[in-house]
């Protein structure tokens, strides 16, 4: 699928939907709530490190205007700093959920594994009130929990209360808050063990796989067969009880929960995994659990490629502006690379923005009166 395809499967009709029911552009001239996603998501994919004064270099470019259709565009640095600032995030947050749910449906993972973790982000202490202070005098911290389904990421919390620390209380909301968990399977790791925590998921009807310590205590109930180890497995499973979880008032869970022990078969490592489900077998648990070490590799590519650690702006308007758009580019990123089976995700941007800018240049030969399609050669791109 090509850029041009895949960014048509955003209806215009988004856009001035959504401006109307957040009231984004009420008493704006300029700055539109449109033309600010275009505008960051422009910078994003152009720029290795996103600034204000980039985002006001590229709102005067050829290109830019020829990709978002204005021919005039005068706006400073401060204007933009402003509408950042003040801008109603609602907007991007909205957005953010209908581009998910666009191109989840695209690549028919409706039905997938979600998996939950956090990430943490250092802010400097004079530059940024509140956060999470982790013991440090210069530096505070943001939280991301992020939720990936399938390939893309389908929700997203910040937090910056210093309670939010604990990932009990931080994946414990993010998992709870998530109606996309609903009838599905979320992965977390063991910073989620709160008892509480593990109970309100349950009561949710939201299925959970988790990583649990070999000393974990609880009062089995009953013991389940161990069927013949797949030829793929790399844990062999030891036992599988069914079984009332004790808390730390040393009193039984209300709901009965599985826990499943065996060995890493490489190292010899134990490795012990807890679940409420109840009908699949223990080797898919594992299976399942093992497909947690893909929201790792999203955190790296945020970090690695999306400059997620950069902040633009230093209020928390702001930061939930370029939070949500970060996670739009990365799934029109994600889907562009996994619809055209590339493997590096360094290659599938630089394909993206290549063959996005190359649509920008046949746009303005037109304007000019001239015909692409006689140099249709230089804009043809490998696939695969």
């Amino acid at each position: 699928m090509t850029v041009n395809e895949l960014l048509k499967l955003i209806p215009d009709e988004i856009f001035r939907r959504l401006a109307v029911e957040t009231r984004v552009d009420n008493q704006v001239k300029k700055l539109s709530g449109e033309l600010m996603f275009k505008l960051i998501l422009f910078s994003m994919l152009n720029s290795e490190k996103v600034s204000l004064r980039v985002m006001e270099t590229y709102l005067h470019s050829a290109q830019f205007k020829s990709f978002t259709g204005y021919d005039i565009l005068d706006s400073r640095y401060n204007s933009i700093r402003d509408r950042i600032c003040t801008i109603e995030s609602e907007y991007f947050e909205r957005l953010f959920t209908e581009v998910f749910a666009l191109y989840n449906k695209a690549l028919k993972e409706e039905t997938s594994l979600c998996r939950v973790d956090s990430t943490m982000v250092s802010v400097s202490a004079r530059l940024f009130a509140g956060g999470i202070t982790n013991n440090s005098e210069t530096h505070r911290f943001l939280k991301y929990s992020i939720n990936l389904k399938g390939s893309l990421p389908c929700s997203v919390k910040i937090f910056k209360d210093p309670a939010y620390a604990s990932e009990d209380r931080a994946l414990a909301e993010a998992v709870h808050a998530d109606h996309l968990i609903e009838g599905n399977v979320v992965v977390f790791d063991r910073g989620l063990r709160a008892r509480k925590a593990l109970e309100q998921i349950t009561s949710d009807r939201k299925f959970f796989i988790t990583r649990g310590y070999q000393a974990i205590r609880y009062t089995p109930k009953q013991s389940i067969k161990i069927p013949d180890k797949p030829l793929q497995s790399t844990v062999t499973i030891h036992s599988d009880e069914m079984g009332f979880l004790i808390n730390k008032n040393d009193s039984p869970t209300k709901h009965t929960y599985r826990i499943i022990k065996g060995t890493i078969d490489d190292s010899g490592e134990p490795i012990c995994f807890v679940t409420n489900m109840s009908t699949e077998d223990c080797y898919t648990i594992a299976h399942l659990y093992k497909q947690r070490w893909d929201i790792e590799v999203f955190f790296k590519f945020l970090k690695q490629h999306l400059n997620v650690n950069h902040l633009v702006s230093r209020t928390e308007n702001g930061m939930k502006v370029m939070i949500y758009m970060t996670m739009i580019v990365a799934i029109l990123i994600l889907t562009y690379k996994k619809l055209n089976n590339i493997k590096g995700y360094k290659i599938a941007k630089l394909r993206f923005e290549i063959e996005l800018d190359n649509e920008m240049i046949k746009a303005i030969v037109i304007l000019c009166g001239g015909n692409p399609d006689k140099a249709a050669h230089l804009f043809k791109s490998r696939s695969g």
